[in-house]
């Protein structure tokens, strides 16, 4: 394959390759080393609030991601989370391991992630042609997707056998590697055009008066790449976003619960395979489909009506082997959109500006995350696990629904028309106007 004779391309790739297993592995240790610890789907619960809550603080990492060199960023988030990781195999040594530790270790592991996914996504352009981008944004989902499903398939295996406690080990040494990679890439550095970075002070201007230029500087990037979103037909798309990663947030939180009725760890690594092996395929087809020719609104209508059918069916299916797959179909038409709208930002953004639009997107795109976790955890007290994700189903459909009677949302080019001119007339328009074009009907 012609991409992979790139050899900066090829030290991403195997770096994110290396990234996604510590991810992969830690996230379904650490949810079902809470629920074994505490017992009760409200550590679980708190658990994902905590996971997911540092989300909100990527809203304020994009413009720091376009102002620092991409290669340390990549390294030294890696080398904080091996040896963060390392905490809890030391804590289980000299025994005093509980659940407070790994829930106090979670959110900081979790806002490391909220750093290096951007970077890397901006870094993508910097090494590729434009002409390449959907190719390697397919191979970046196939990464992505294809490590959830190895190691969710053999996560539930690992944990009886080697203990929740020795998956941390090996994410680890994961890290470590991952680490060393990334220090040999080479990326091109953005250049910063804007009149904001000019200094135009005299020589005897204070660093108190630099700083706060600086400042303000960094609080008006991040509210353009906010702008990039919000201030676009595409808001209506991010708001259905998050309303969808809510319903992800309680699903997740109530799984182990949902998988113990079903027969336990086992049962609960293959779901979570089923999951990613759905979004897998779903981006390993999306170059293939040609749906880039379509209305981008009707793509996001349409996946998203057949994945909150297929979620909130699962459930109810009597075989548990066919609840694992009706709910790795859910999954499917999410793998498809997320490198078609990875897509679409990467041709119709500013290189310069790709770090903070892609924190920003992803920021609220997961906003509800943390909310829609604690609301599960509570749920899943007095209703079963069951009832919980069919109702998160439910929720999914409605929102594919409104997409289809919405004509705002209706009104979206395709993907091979959306450019930087496209994105100009809004995020060009005063912020009264950008919000009378979201709104229009």
């Amino acid at each position: 394959m012609e991409i992979l004779k790139n050899r900066n391309f090829l030290l991403l790739f195997v770096g994110r390759i290396l990234t996604n297993i510590g991810d992969s592995l830690y996230a379904v240790a650490a949810m079902w080393l809470v629920y074994d610890l505490g017992g009760s789907t409200l550590y679980t619960g708190l658990a994902g609030f905590l996971s997911i809550l540092p989300r909100i603080i990527q809203l304020l990492s994009g413009p720091m991601i376009d102002r620092v060199p991409l290669r340390g960023l990549l390294v030294y988030t890696q080398l904080f989370q091996a040896v963060l990781l390392l905490i809890v195999p030391l804590a289980f040594y000299f025994d005093f391991l509980t659940v407070g530790v790994v829930l106090a270790i979670t959110p900081i592991l979790s806002t490391l992630n909220m750093w290096v996914y951007p970077a890397q996504m901006s870094a993508l352009p910097k090494i590729l042609d434009k002409k390449q981008l959907t190719q390697g944004n397919s191979l970046f989902s196939l990464a992505y997707q294809g490590i959830d499903v190895a190691c969710n398939a053999i996560s539930g295996v690992l944990i009886i056998v080697l203990g929740a406690v020795s998956l941390y080990l090996w994410n680890s040494i994961g890290f470590f590697v991952g680490a060393l990679l990334f220090s040999q890439l080479k990326i091109k550095k953005s250049i910063k055009t804007s009149d904001n970075n000019v200094n135009h002070t005299s020589p005897k201007s204070t660093v108190t008066s630099k700083q706060r230029n600086a400042l303000k500087n960094y609080w008006a990037d991040m509210k353009e790449g906010l702008r990039y979103i919000l201030a676009t037909p595409l808001a209506r798309v991010q708001m259905g976003m998050i309303v969808i990663n809510a319903a992800g947030g309680a699903t997740f939180t109530v799984m182990p619960a949902f998988a113990d009725s079903l027969g336990g760890a086992g049962v609960y690594g293959i779901l979570l395979m089923a999951q990613a092996f759905g979004s897998l395929l779903g981006a390993i087809l999306a170059p293939y489909l040609k749906l880039e020719r379509l209305p981008l609104g009707y793509i996001f209508a349409g996946a998203f009506c057949l994945s909150g059918a297929a979620w909130c069916l699962s459930v109810f299916t009597p075989w548990t082997w066919l609840v694992v797959l009706v709910y790795g179909l859910a999954w499917f038409p999410g793998g498809i959109t997320n490198v078609i709208i990875n897509s679409v930002i990467q041709k119709a953004i500013p290189q310069k500006r790709l770090g903070t639009v892609f924190a920003a997107a992803s920021g609220l795109s997961g906003i509800a995350m943390p909310l829609g976790s604690l609301i599960g955890g509570a749920l899943g007290i007095v209703a079963a696990g069951s009832s919980v994700i069919a109702g998160c189903g439910i929720v999914v459909l409605c929102v594919g629904i409104f997409w289809i009677f919405d004509s705002t949302t209706r009104s979206l080019p395709s993907p091979d028309n959306v450019d930087e001119e496209w994105f100009a007339p809004y995020t060009n328009e005063t912020p009264e106007n950008s919000i009378s074009m979201q709104t229009a009907p």
